[in-house]
């Protein structure tokens, strides 16, 4: 497989820059996999499609303000995107981070935020990442002061107040990811409360959000390609609840790409001994054999993204090519504060 064989056309246009008005607004196009079928709904309809018994697991952890904005002592704007903590130190806590722009960037390299808040470049530490100390007492708190919601590239604006809380998800509580988990925005404390009245069963699992969500596979074998590790937890409880549904012949349905990928990472050994914590660099793509996940919740992905691979290897490449002609067709909204798609 190519990355240009998960290409599709997309008009600027579509791509959503601001969400609706209200969360449970969108639109949402329900796909069938055994035949391919589209269905096109709104996004409170989707109650339609769960059953008692289904176990729906979301993501839940909390987007930080990651986009600090300061300058080099020597001069010159410098953005750092915080995007995870490697260590705790004296003097503050050390952050691998990505740097815009990174031309004149090397190991001491000073960049103040505030009176009361600077960083120190370490040495890079990967592709397009550097470490970072962030100096102070409370790091956390400093990057609450000067962060801004570290809004995706393809959102061509700066963040907004709405952004503050819609870039969010409403069971958001684990800090720690740079991007939202996207496909659980369009639910409503409304919506979760009639899903477990109907008797559906919700549990809660955490994969902090990395940016390279973001990014696209180089063209070339897409086999050549790698995802950059992402931490997860899934706790003891959500683990039991998977268990259990797959032994009884209940629906797992996965709230998002995010969700997808770690419950697949946690199982990958079988049920009996899964791997509740750490680190996975999956890369889902066809030919994949999903041991968990029946059922998909995902927003639209950008072309030749790993995330559309992992939907390709869920409902077939020709399968959701297709529905990405029609969904644009029929002027659907793109990517993070986009419409919505359900796989059954």
């Amino acid at each position: 497989m190519r990355a240009e064989e998960f290409d599709y056309f997309l008009p600027d246009e579509l791509i959503a820059q601001y969400p609706l008005s209200r969360r449970d607004a969108s639109r949402l196009m329900v796909l069938r996999r055994g035949s391919g079928r589209l269905e096109h709904r709104v996004f409170t309809q989707i109650l339609e499609y769960l059953e008692p018994g289904d176990l729906v697991v979301f993501n839940d952890t909390k987007v930080i303000p990651a986009r600090l904005a300061g300058r080099k002592v020597t001069g010159g704007r410098v953005e750092l995107l915080v995007v995870r903590r490697d260590t705790m130190e004296r003097d503050g806590e050390v952050w691998r981070c990505m740097v815009r722009p990174s031309k004149g960037i090397r190991e001491g390299t000073r960049v103040v935020f505030g009176d009361d808040f600077e960083a120190r470049a370490l040495g890079r530490c990967g592709e397009g990442l550097w470490r970072f100390l962030l100096c102070g007492k409370d790091v956390g708190g400093m990057i609450s002061k000067y962060g801004k919601v570290p809004l995706p590239p393809y959102i061509r604006r700066e963040a907004v107040e709405i952004d503050s809380g819609r870039y969010q998800t409403v069971f958001a509580r684990n800090e720690g990811a740079v991007a939202a988990p996207t496909a659980g925005l369009h639910f409503t404390e409304d919506i979760l409360k009639e899903m477990e009245d109907m008797g559906v069963e919700i549990r809660y699992l955490t994969l902090h959000t990395g940016p390279a969500t973001f990014l696209p596979v180089r063209d070339g074998n897409v086999s050549e390609h790698r995802v950059p590790e992402e931490h997860y937890m899934v706790p003891e409880a959500t683990a039991s609840a998977v268990s259990a549904a797959k032994k009884e012949g209940r629906r797992v349905v996965a709230v998002g790409s995010t969700v997808t990928r770690t419950l697949e990472a946690c199982f990958m050994d079988g049920f009996g001994r899964p791997r509740l914590s750490g680190g996975t660099d999956l890369f889902i793509r066809p030919g994949f054999r999903f041991r968990v996940v029946d059922a998909l919740v995902t927003n639209f992905h950008l072309p030749r993204s790993s995330l559309v691979m992992l939907v390709a290897a869920f409902a077939g490449r020709e399968t959701v090519l297709a529905a990405y002609r029609e969904a644009v067709r029929r002027r659907y909204r793109f990517f993070s504060y986009g419409d919505c798609m359900l796989i059954v």
